[in-house]
């Protein structure tokens, strides 16, 4: 039986998951819910979703996230999500010197699209500098050899607005919120006599919360509170900077379509409220396993991962600027950081209650870089876990029985070697 209505639901992290899930069962009548978040602010900055913006694109190499994926898309133009959601289109390409991974990666990408009926009048074949010139006069720079196609319907949305936009939709449904380390961190479950089904969590502070059911959406860090979980999600990060514009830089690039030249990085138009022109890196990524048991796990404190642009990122982002925005090629870079998400083996999100907690705690996690551009249907996913009981779609189920892994090789899309956190982080934050 799912929980009545006036029950006691501790959801735990307030990021893409934990708001989502808070708005849709506010929205279908729950009254008695409460969101942990061990910030002192929401939008959260440990969650992946704490970001100036994030690609929205339907491409997948698989049809089945496509048709999701433009399910979200509507969503993503009704009144709570519209105002944060930009069609400026995306421009999917790859470099002259590009690996063949990454143009094959490409290719199986433009298929799934190809001979969709939705994208009949929207793609672009792209071939030559002037092709894409012709779409982004801004992007003047050399362009050697980069190729591949641009999709009109897709964009981008402003990520921390639109987390934004939803915990004030939550909160104005009643859904209560308890913030920082005292209130908002959850330490542990609370177990009723059998040893199983959890009834309640610990807050920092100590304090005891009855919950009949607990949702835990903490990303990478879901090993914390479910120490099962380790073996099939992996805490990982990429590398984010940005160049400061002024405002005649930021108005000459306004509208300029995401720009992604898959084997060096991706950028988007600049946000005019910071005037800051964000740059991502194309790699592997980052990890950070406990030599203790093999799990890797977020750093512990924000601060860690602040200021971190390893040297091959920035080199890759100084070539993509060089090679499409060269005007831009020696600015320094600001507000560096690595955002930690949830990784699993497929790039499969979980989305399904903990075995032997007799349906008691839900997990939402494995959001594998690509979940935020769902965030308008995420909540119903939850909603229908919650009222029926079961997880409906196979691929989300907990993950029994994977294995631990750095996991760069078994996703085709990503390009490059994962290294350990260690190896990279600032020597003021390294191990003693």
């Amino acid at each position: 039986m799912p929980p009545s209505k006036s029950d006691p639901i501790a959801i735990v992290g307030a990021g893409v998951f934990g708001l989502s899930a808070a708005l849709q069962l506010s929205s279908s009548g729950y009254t008695n819910i409460s969101v942990y978040e061990r910030d002192t602010q929401v939008p959260a900055r440990y969650s992946a979703g704490h970001d100036l913006n994030k690609i929205v694109r339907p491409e997948y190499e698989d049809p089945w996230y496509t048709k999701l994926t433009l399910q979200a898309i509507q969503g993503w133009k009704t009144p709570l999500f519209g105002p944060h959601f930009h069609q400026t289109g995306f421009l999917h390409l790859v470099s002259g010197t590009a690996p063949e991974k990454a143009t094959q990666t490409l290719g199986r990408f433009y298929s799934s699209i190809r001979d969709h009926p939705t994208f009949q009048k929207h793609l672009i074949p792209i071939n030559s500098q002037k092709d894409i010139t012709d779409i982004a006069w801004q992007l003047n720079g050399p362009l050697p050899g980069w190729n591949g196609y641009f999709n009109r319907l897709a964009g981008y949305a402003h990520s921390s607005n639109a987390l934004r936009a939803v915990y004030e939709a939550a909160a104005a449904r009643g859904v209560k919120f308890f913030l920082g380390d005292d209130l908002g961190k959850v330490t542990g479950f609370v177990y009723g006599a059998g040893g199983q089904k959890v009834t309640g969590i610990r807050t920092g502070n100590g304090k005891v919360v009855p919950a009949a059911l607990v949702i835990v959406a903490v990303g990478a860090a879901a090993a914390t509170l479910i120490p099962d979980a380790g073996s099939q999600v992996v805490a990982k990060s990429w590398s984010i900077g940005h160049v400061k514009l002024t405002d005649d830089e930021t108005s000459k690039l306004r509208g300029i379509p995401v720009t992604y030249a898959r084997d060096l990085g991706f950028l988007f138009e600049p946000d005019p409220k910071t005037n800051l022109l964000k740059i991502c890196p194309m790699g592997g990524g980052y990890i950070n396993t406990d030599p203790a048991d093999g799990v890797s796990y977020p750093p512990k404190s924000l601060a860690e991962s602040d200021g971190v642009l390893p040297p091959g990122d920035e080199a890759r982002m100084r070539r993509l600027l060089r090679e499409a925005l060269p005007e831009f090629a020696d600015r320094p870079f600001v507000e560096k950081k690595l955002c930690w998400f949830a990784d699993t083996s497929d790039s499969e999100f979980i989305v399904d209650y903990v075995p032997g907690t007799e349906g008691s705690v839900v997990l939402l996690s494995g959001d594998s870089g690509h979940l935020f551009k769902m965030f308008p249907i995420v909540g119903g996913w939850v909603g229908r876990l919650v009222e029926e009981r079961k997880q409906g779609v196979e691929r989300w189920r907990w993950k029994g029985g994977a294995k631990k892994g750095k996991w760069e090789g078994d996703v085709s899309w990503r390009l490059g070697e994962t290294r350990e956190f260690v190896d990279i982080r600032s020597p003021v934050c390294a191990k003693l």
